[in-house]
């Protein structure tokens, strides 16, 4: 059977445009950009638990436990191996920094950690509260980004305090919720200011799918 040249070059022309749609949807980026998400594999040969306690933790008022659990996408199953990775300010709103550090530590700051969940999706990090940025022009906050099995890092919503004067209606209207809301509300646990959070991996992230 012939195939008269037009026809052969439409057919040709729609598999390669297919073929251009399937590499382009696998090369989406999760997330979107990500500014420093790769700090995430900074941890070298540190061994990751399910906890960490960030660095000042002893000598730093107030602590916090922050805790919670990692859920896949329906909300209910825990993730395991699951690595979250948080920065953050030192009371007095700086990104500390001792002078020897590498990579991204040298904009992040050496007061972070590092966890990996088990099959309980549990994690939690011991800390202090940051202090906002000097000159009070952004609330409180501790950054935090994800690396899950099988997808690229990417951010997710910052743990901001509910009873943070700096932040207003507006700004809590307009978060993201990317992993589920991080408005979290201090509360005394066991001696302890403790700030729970549930993540659930793919909410309202882009191109997670």
């Amino acid at each position: 059977m012939k195939i008269y040249m037009p026809i052969l070059f439409l057919m040709l022309t729609i598999t390669a445009c297919q073929s251009q749609t399937r590499k382009n949807d696998s090369n989406k980026i999760v997330g979107g950009p990500c500014e420093g998400c790769e700090a995430i594999f900074e941890y070298g040969d540190k061994e990751l638990l399910p906890t960490d306690t960030l660095p000042d933790y002893d000598q730093t008022e107030p602590k916090l436990k922050l805790t919670g659990t990692v859920f896949k996408k329906d909300g209910k199953t825990p993730a395991e191996n699951v690595i979250l990775y948080i920065y953050q300010t030192d009371r007095n709103g700086i990104y500390a920094t001792k002078g020897t550090e590498q990579g991204w530590a040298k904009r992040h700051g050496y007061i972070r950690g590092w966890i990996k969940t088990d099959k309980t999706g549990k994690y939690t990090f011991f800390t202090f509260r940051p202090g906002a940025y000097p000159g009070g022009i952004e609330p409180e906050h501790i950054h935090i980004t994800v690396k899950e099995p099988n997808k690229n890092e990417y951010y997710l919503d910052e743990f901001v305090f509910d009873d943070d004067p700096l932040l207003t209606q507006e700004e809590k209207e307009n978060l993201e919720k990317r992993g589920g809301s991080g408005i979290v509300k201090p509360k005394f646990e066991d001696g302890i200011l403790t700030l729970n959070r549930d993540i659930v991996l793919g909410l309202n992230i882009p191109n997670y799918e």
